[in-house]
């Protein structure tokens, strides 16, 4: 049932989602429900530097307050900053998707008169107690449904599912300078900053040979700057007999429009490939530490998951947050050339060019 206090639509509204692509991502099907919904309401969104990149012009979005988390002595700061930068703003209605200290204390500082959070028992590090309202306790689930439980429990539909990702025309320019240079390109996200959701490099490398010589693709390394995934893209490049072009950037947005001009992802469990399925790129998913009932693509492409978490072929097991620790050795190379294989027949249209409907 809709919670009893909306009486009347809530003329402002916070979002708390401060850090993580992948995040991010998943937070922007919300902020376009709550629009369409509310299309008189403002909604502003506390965030991260590095996320807010990817939905810094977001049409549904009214405003950003960035929070520059700041580590040691200098933690304090960070609140008190964001606590200046909020001052006379007060809310109709918070609603916290992050269960982190640092969201908690942040809910806690921000004036709402509504301060909606995850069911007690969902909300790790006590964020329970920076709420005074709770959605209903689930089962574990998909990590996109448990934000749109939110949206449930305010009597909104979050169908259709919407991300609206667009780029610039500048963005476009670039894509297309791109793509005349190197030609269809598959793109592969090297790694996270998470080791062991990590694929090995030797067997990267066998599909960065692949990708070309069989599927015709121009292998394209795309991710951040963090030391792990530059270590991952020079082996990846030292053990492969052909050589992938390197990207690796710290924009994101640049990022963003590498992924909508492929032809093919392949990634493990990380941002850029939720930001691939919300810009509708098929994307062959690496799983084995990470759940994909739970952190998969959302309801499209799960046919192009390689599933690694599974102990042995067909194990059934529910979307637990649960980790494995040893499943990305069950990615195996051969089950991941199957799939992009399979990927290309049929999502690619025509060889390294439009996906198919």
């Amino acid at each position: 049932m809709p919670d009893s206090f909306l009486r009347t639509p809530p003329r402002e509204i916070a979002i708390v989602m401060l850090s993580a692509l992948g995040d991010a991502v998943h937070v922007l099907p919300v902020v376009n429900a709550l629009k369409r919904k509310w299309p008189e309401s403002r909604i502003t969104w506390v965030i991260q530097p590095v996320p807010h990149q990817l939905v810094a012009d977001h049409p549904a979005v009214d405003e950003f307050v960035l929070f520059h988390r700041r580590r040691g002595s200098e933690a304090v700061r960070s609140y008190v900053d964001l606590r200046r930068a909020l001052d006379g703003k007060r809310f109709d209605l918070l609603i916290n998707l992050q269960v982190y200290m640092k969201a908690g204390l942040i809910t806690a500082l921000m004036d709402a008169e509504v301060k909606l959070g995850f069911d007690r028992k969902r909300a790790r590090d006590m964020n329970w107690l920076f709420t005074n309202r709770r959605i209903a306790a689930r089962p574990p689930g998909h990590v996109q449904d448990q934000y749109f439980e939110f949206l449930q429990h305010l009597g909104i539909d979050p169908q259709p599912v919407e991300w609206r990702i667009d780029l610039s025309d500048e963005e476009r320019a670039a894509q297309r300078e791109f793509q005349e240079q190197h030609g269809p390109y598959c793109a592969i996200v090297v790694g996270t900053s998470k080791t062991a959701k990590n694929w090995f490099p030797d067997r990267f490398a066998r599909v960065v040979e692949a990708v070309q010589r069989e599927h015709g693709l121009t292998p394209v390394l795309v991710g951040g700057p963090s030391a792990v995934e530059r270590e991952l893209a020079e082996a990846i490049i030292a053990q492969s007999a052909v050589k992938p072009i390197n990207t690796l950037s710290d924009s994101v947005r640049r990022l963003t429009w590498l992924l909508d001009g492929s032809a093919l992802v392949v990634s493990a469990d990380t941002g850029p490939l939720h930001l691939a399925r919300a810009l509708d790129r098929p994307v062959v998913g690496l799983y084995g530490y990470t759940n994909p009932k739970r952190y998969g693509p959302y309801r499209k492409y799960a046919d192009l998951v390689v599933d690694g978490y599974a102990r042995f072929p067909g194990e059934a097991y529910e979307p637990s947050p649960v980790h494995r620790p040893e499943g990305m050795q069950r990615v195996q190379v051969d089950a991941v050339l199957e799939k992009i294989a399979y990927a290309m027949e049929r999502y690619v249209a025509v060889r390294g060019t439009t996906p198919s409907p």
